[in-house]
């Protein structure tokens, strides 16, 4: 039933195509329709999965938690939205839909034989996963060749596409690339981009695009720039320099950025829908915004990224492993808020994992000598969870580790925020907020659930060079 009112949301809405819009009606409105299209695509492989009797509790959990981020997203992309028309058609036809996605997720759940949280509070429910191989560094669901692909030098690599602005490619721009790339591949297709300064419009990989691998020369020689902002009267959403929904999307040796500044607010650098997506070795630049991890599975490794306010925010279920996390000079009179993770519903399988990481400041904002307040997040939405463990955290984050959202006390019963064994003269706790959300993790056992062996559901990973984990968890 739910699958089938999301087609007719789907239906309903794509025949509004032909008016005349206003560019942020429009920005709105075709976010929509492929978010939409997205959920719709994630409902049947769900039901696809149940019916079919071969049930991986952790897939379904995860399509329908993209699902409800999907609707979520595109209502949001109305707000402040004037326009009575297209608006109020939109919400009539989304009308019900999150509810149906949180009656399936909450009777999934009760249902699945999934173990609890042990000594997390039960409104973060979620399901578990087994472990996987400790011996590489890249996911289990990665195959042999591609995590041998991951480590190869580029001279090695046999691209399929290869992207060069001086023509002595295969194509002169990413998004010939992208187009040229076959859909549904069954197979890998690696596109290597040259060293050099890309900017163009809509850089997308959309959701037939699956199994798509980027490889660049190295951060800050292939670079992947933009400018956009929600100052060019789009959503956030669009604002993306770059941004993949395809399945298996992998990143390798690349900058992505977006140069719009402080001062226009919302302008993402990197938005990742994609479900098993890896990005390795990138540097993610920008300001608010950077890095928007919106939904489905993720995992970032050694990748530097820059931000200001909510500079890491989404839905995916994600972990950033062995990364450096700068907080950057804002704008005065704002606070620098590395993460806003916004899970709405105490069952979507959601969250951000923070580990073995650093949380380090930029020369600018240190030059500061602590002008600008930095915290580890706020609650975007009522089930908001993030955990720092085993990192470094820098002198710059306020002792208080987290902030309210606009100082009010929403989600600060609800959320899961937690810390784990970090290090550094920021991960003090003796003077943390004592929201009821809020702890200090103690157990190993619950720390477990966060990585990367439990969190994404079954893989494992290698440690970077030098640090031992066991079943993922360094101890």
């Amino acid at each position: 039933m739910t699958l089938h009112h999301f087609n007719h949301a789907l239906y309903s809405s794509s025949s509004l195509s032909f008016l005349d819009m206003p560019p942020r009606v429009r920005s709105a409105y075709d976010a929509c329709i492929e978010l939409l299209d997205d959920s719709v695509d994630a409902l049947s492989r769900a039901l696809s999965s149940v019916s079919g009797g071969q049930t991986k509790p952790q897939d379904v959990m995860t399509w329908l938690s993209s699902a409800l981020t999907n609707h979520d997203t595109c209502a949001e992309g109305f707000d402040g939205v004037n326009d009575g028309g297209v608006k109020d058609q939109m919400t009539a036809a989304l009308k019900n839909l999150s509810e149906l996605v949180s009656n399936c997720l909450a009777i999934f759940a009760a249902s699945s034989n999934g173990n609890d949280f042990a000594g997390v509070p039960i409104q973060n429910r979620r399901l578990l996963g087994v472990g996987g191989d400790e011996n590489s560094k890249c996911p289990r669901w990665t195959k042999r060749r591609e995590r041998e692909i991951l480590e190869m030098p580029v001279s090695q690599i046999q691209a399929d596409i290869i992207v060069s602005k001086d023509g002595n490619g295969t194509c002169k721009t990413i998004s010939a690339a992208i187009k040229k790339a076959p859909q549904y591949s069954p197979r890998r297709i690696i596109i290597y981009v040259k060293a050099g300064r890309y900017e163009e419009n809509n850089l997308k990989v959309g959701r037939k695009k699956i199994n798509l691998m980027f490889v660049g020369d190295g951060k800050g020689k292939t670079i992947i720039s933009g400018g956009k902002s929600i100052f060019d009267n789009i959503t956030t959403f669009h604002t993306a320099t770059f941004a993949a929904t395809g399945a298996g999307f992998i990143a390798r040796d690349i900058t992505f950025e977006n140069y719009a500044g402080p001062a226009k607010h919302q302008a993402v650098a990197l938005r990742v829908g994609a479900d098993h997506a890896v990005i390795y070795r990138c540097n993610i630049i920008g300001y608010q915004d950077t890095l928007y991890v919106h939904s489905n599975r993720q995992f970032f490794r050694e990748c530097d990224i820059y931000g200001t306010v909510d500079f890491i925010f989404g839905n995916a279920a994600v972990v950033l492993q062995n990364c450096s996390i700068y907080a950057r000079k804002p704008m005065d009179l704002q606070k620098n808020t590395i993460t806003a993770q916004n899970r709405k519903d105490p069952n979507q399988n959601t969250g951000m994992s923070i580990h073995a990481s650093r949380i380090l400041a930029t020369p600018d904002l240190q030059a500061t000598s602590g002008t600008f307040q930095t915290y580890l997040g706020r609650p975007w939405k009522q089930f908001s969870r993030t955990v720092y463990m085993l990192s470094y955290i820098d002198k710059h984050v306020h002792t208080r580790g987290w902030l309210e959202w606009n100082t009010s006390s929403f989600a600060l019963d609800t959320l899961y925020y937690g810390e784990y064994l970090n290090t550094g003269p920021g991960s003090a706790l003796a003077q943390r907020v004592n929201w009821p959300g809020y702890r200090v993790i103690n157990s190993t056992a619950e720390a477990n659930r966060f990585t990367v062996a439990e969190f994404i559901y079954g893989s494992s990973w290698l440690p970077s060079t030098g640090v031992s984990f066991l079943a993922g968890l360094n101890i």
